[in-house]
């Protein structure tokens, strides 16, 4: 009886002791021990926003200041009301968001009408087609830049911001992701619809695109921020000035106005602000999307 019990006791040590080790740990380190390596990476890359931040309310003779000001001696919007009031900024401005909207827009239509069609149907050619399209994705933008600028030329639209649309309107990358998501999707419902007599277009875009959430805001952010920060196309596409995007009016307004840096970090800061918003605002729908569209291919 007491060989039993003192085993029992041991026993009883054994698990013990890993569990209260355990709540030991946790109560020394309330977190993951990752969280030490990543906060002061995520510090790091914040730095430069945070810089940019404090530079746009400085005067121009603090940010012209040797050493530099690491931290205003109080808030001047005086680069806010030059970009605002003495630019283009607002025009730039209003560019931007109608290529980037238009963009987003297409890529979304046209992008799930090519996914879904390489997802479920079966035609002669189609996987060829597929990966003819997937091989434009390598080619790189020097080497099809001067047929685009003649395609564009031919069609009138040099100068315009239908010469930044157009090529644009969908993506590979975009079809490609649609696919993936939809090939995750059960048939079964779909099937239920068919029977009941629904065209395979309602089927897509009643059924089928309500549950493809994650890919449309994926493709809605990374089409956003390839129109909003591209700057090679619109340079070369665009030559007068009331047709700038904002990308290409703040090149030319940093190197018009660089003695006013101020002015400058204010025109970064309105640039980069979109971008970080569309981001926040999709960053769930947008990792649920990275985790589930490669389930299957």
């Amino acid at each position: 009886m007491t060989a039993t019990t003192s085993t029992a006791a041991r026993e009883v040590h054994r698990t013990a002791a890993p569990a209260a080790a355990g709540r030991l740990r946790r109560r020394r380190l309330p977190f993951s021990a990752w969280h030490l390596l990543l906060a002061p990476l995520s510090l790091g890359f914040a730095l430069p926003l945070l810089w940019l931040v404090l530079s746009s309310v400085m005067s121009n003779a603090e940010i012209n200041r040797f050493p530099p000001a690491l931290w205003p001696h109080g808030i001047d919007l005086g680069g806010y009301r030059y970009v605002l009031g003495n630019a283009m900024f607002p025009r730039w401005f209003a560019n931007s968001l109608i290529v980037a909207g238009v963009s987003v827009l297409s890529n979304l239509l046209l992008g799930a009408l090519g996914g879904y069609a390489f997802a479920r149907m079966r035609f002669a050619g189609s996987r060829l087609l597929l990966a003819l399209m997937l091989a434009t994705m390598v080619i790189p933008f020097q080497l099809t830049m001067i047929p685009t600028f003649l395609v564009m030329k031919e069609l009138g639209l040099i100068d315009t911001l239908g010469a930044l649309i157009v090529p644009s309107l969908v993506t590979p990358f975009a079809v490609f992701l649609f696919r993936q998501f939809f090939l995750a999707l059960p048939r079964e419902i779909e099937e239920a619809a068919w029977i009941d007599g629904c065209s395979r277009l309602r089927v897509l875009f009643s059924i089928v695109m309500p549950l493809a959430r994650p890919a449309l805001a994926t493709v809605a952010v990374l089409t956003f921020l390839a129109t909003w920060n591209d700057l090679s196309w619109p340079l070369i596409a665009i030559n007068h000035d009331t047709q700038y995007t904002l990308q290409l009016g703040l090149t030319t307004f940093q190197g018009l106005h660089h003695t006013r840096w101020s002015a400058v970090m204010a025109g970064n800061l309105i640039t980069v602000l979109p971008v970080l918003l569309a981001f926040l605002f999709a960053q769930k729908t947008f990792i649920q999307s990275l985790t589930s569209s490669g389930l299957k291919g």
